[in-house]
């Protein structure tokens, strides 16, 4: 059977995300106790391209079938985890990429932020999928919960998108709001 993308998010209600995360059939990575360690030998390169023994992975299926399976430990190491073994793999800044934002309202009044990830993911920010902000005043990066420990960098058109929401809603203020959860847009020194 075909991979079929999820519809865009501009054309979702916010139940029809939340259906749509829901559907989302994921490894229960974290009952998994696999005995072997190795060397995975690919790496995500900041612009989110993955790459096995040098080379481009460039089937689509491929890259969310291995996203499906990252996890990234306390000391900051991303694996891909099957039950039988946990394969390291190098991520040069996140292992994913936010490439849409949107903005609905939860049926409590409160706003929700939904994000597109590169992988075709739907995550919903909020208190288990936390924004942080890293980098500078000058050169920020906006960071996304995702799951097991990963993370889903910003893109450009991404952040801006959430920056224009943030004026939008709080005037000079940089922050947003995302089930009843409070995010500041300024790295902290």
């Amino acid at each position: 059977m075909p991979y079929v993308p999820p519809p865009e998010l501009a054309s979702l209600s916010l139940a029809e995300i939340a259906a749509q995360v829901a559907a989302r059939k994921l490894p229960p990575l974290s009952q998994w106790t696999p005995q072997e360690s190795g060397n995975s030998e690919m790496r995500i390169a900041a612009d989110g391209r993955w790459y096995h023994q040098g080379g481009e992975i460039r089937r689509p299926a491929m890259v969310r079938a291995f996203s499906s399976l990252l996890m990234r430990d306390e000391n900051g190491q991303h694996w891909l985890v099957t039950p039988f073994q946990r394969l390291s793999i190098e991520v040069d800044d996140a292992a994913f990429i936010a490439t849409d934002m949107q903005a609905r309202t939860d049926p409590e009044g409160r706003p929700a932020l939904t994000f597109r990830l590169n992988s075709d993911d739907i995550v919903i920010c909020g208190p288990e999928h936390r924004l942080r902000v890293g980098g500078t005043a000058d050169l920020p990066a906006f960071y996304l919960a995702v799951r097991h420990g990963t993370e889903a960098r910003l893109n450009r058109s991404t952040y801006v998108q959430l920056i224009e929401h943030a004026l939008a809603g709080h005037g000079d203020e940089l922050v947003v709001e995302s089930l009843g959860q409070r995010f500041g847009l300024v790295p902290q020194p």
